[in-house]
């Protein structure tokens, strides 16, 4: 799928979809195929947050 592809199906603009798909693959959840396509390794993705009093 390409970038635009995917900017279509979640009705966002492209260059938004690109700045998140950077963002991914910074942090390591997306990794390049040896084609050079998005990939995401995993099954599953667990996020976590806590809130608690700012000190």
């Amino acid at each position: 799928m390409t970038v635009r592809e995917a900017a279509q199906r979640v009705g966002r603009d492209v260059k938004a979809i690109h700045s998140d798909m950077t963002a991914l693959f910074n942090a390591g959840v997306l990794v390049r195929t040896r084609r050079g396509r998005p990939n995401f390794p995993y099954d599953a993705v667990k996020v976590g947050s806590c809130c608690g009093p700012r000190s």
